[in-house]
Formats: structure tokens, C-alpha cells, sequence
């Protein structure tokens, strides 16, 4: 595989002139830190990988965020954006072109290592099925039990569709339908669903 992608070229092209100098300088640096750095669009943004996702980059309308992905990495975090390095809207917001090349070596000496802690992964809470769901799943044989054997986030579809009516009569055609297609082993979005 190519080491550097010219779908990374087109992003960068067509990214905000703003934007276009910052983003050519934190490629230039993660290949200089890691000179077999892998470049790859995921989720629509630049990213490199070594051993696996490294890091990544991308532009918005008024700021850039760049940051790795391995969670070992001890670099200060900003909160104002995703990455570690917070919004980025100028070359000036970036560190000294030494310090990031020295994180990037310290990412790839970690995935040398094999060190590796992927994102924090926040635990969604669940949420209560409405009671009158429920009540209504009980009275359709079978229905109960395809709920239950439904995926979290299914559950979660029908609940919050229901819990989200603004009217009780709207609540009520929505448990209606909505114990009709669990009844037939649907997803809440089984019409867009791939055939």
C-alpha cells in the first residue's frame, strides 16, 4: 500500500486556505516522525496508520484538530476540540515542529512496544423503556421477547422515538406501530436498513 494517499491531497486542497498550511505541516512531521506511517481517510478525515490507527488530522470552517489515537500517549489534552491539541487555527497554535516530531516518535515507540489503549469509550446509560411500551409488548404474543432479544441500541430506538412524542396520542399510534414491528422482528428503522 502507498504510503502516501492522494485522497489526502484532495482533502487538503479543498480544505479552508486557512487550514491548507497547518494541515501540510502535520503531515510533514508525522512522516518525518515515523517515515512508514500509512496515510488513510477514516470517517471522511486524514489519518495515518502504523501497527494501526495513529493519528489523525482534519479541517472544519474555522479551526483544525490534530491527535493520536492511543491513549498512552502523554501529551496535554485541550478540551476545546477533539485531538489533544485543541482548536488549531493558525500555524502559531501548533508546538515547535521538534515536538510533535518527538511525539510521533514516542506513538511509534509505544506501538513498537505493543502499548496500546484505544479511546475512552463512555458508557451510554440505559434508557428505561417507557412503561407504557412494556405494557403494551406484554399484550402481543412474542413481542416482549423480540424486545428483549433486540440489540441495546435497537431498545434504545424504540424507546426514545416513544419517550420523544410530544402528544399522547402521538405516544399511543407510536406504541401501536411500534409493537407491530417488534412483534415482526423489525428494527425501528427497518425501511432504510440494506436489503
Amino acid at each position: 500500500m502507498a504510503r502516501k494517499d492522494p485522497r489526502i491531497d484532495a482533502y487538503i486542497a479543498s480544505a479552508p486556505p486557512f487550514a491548507r498550511p497547518i494541515l501540510r505541516r502535520l503531515r510533514t512531521l508525522v512522516h518525518r516522525g515515523c517515515p512508514e506511517v500509512v496515510e488513510d481517510l477514516k470517517w471522511g478525515m486524514p489519518h495515518f496508520d502504523y501497527r494501526g490507527i495513529f493519528c489523525g488530522m482534519a479541517a472544519f470552517k474555522a479551526h483544525c484538530t490534530f491527535g493520536f489515537w492511543n491513549r498512552a500517549m502523554n501529551v496535554g489534552e485541550k478540551k476545546d476540540a477533539m485531538g489533544q491539541f485543541g482548536r488549531i487555527t493558525a500555524l502559531d497554535d501548533l508546538p515547535p515542529d521538534a515536538t510533535i516530531v518527538g511525539y510521533v516518535k514516542e506513538a511509534k515507540r509505544l506501538a513498537d512496544a505493543g502499548i496500546r489503549l484505544g479511546p475512552v469509550r463512555k458508557a451510554r446509560q440505559p434508557l428505561p423503556v417507557p412503561p407504557a411500551l412494556t405494557a403494551a409488548l406484554k399484550k402481543k404474543s412474542g413481542a416482549l421477547g423480540r424486545f428483549r432479544a433486540m440489540s441495546p441500541s435497537q431498545q434504545r430506538d424504540y424507546s426514545e422515538w416513544i419517550a420523544e412524542a410530544k402528544t399522547e396520542a402521538t405516544r399511543d399510534r407510536r406504541i401501536a406501530t411500534a409493537v407491530d414491528w417488534i412483534a415482526q422482528g423489525k428494527s425501528r428503522n427497518w425501511k432504510y436498513q440494506a436489503k
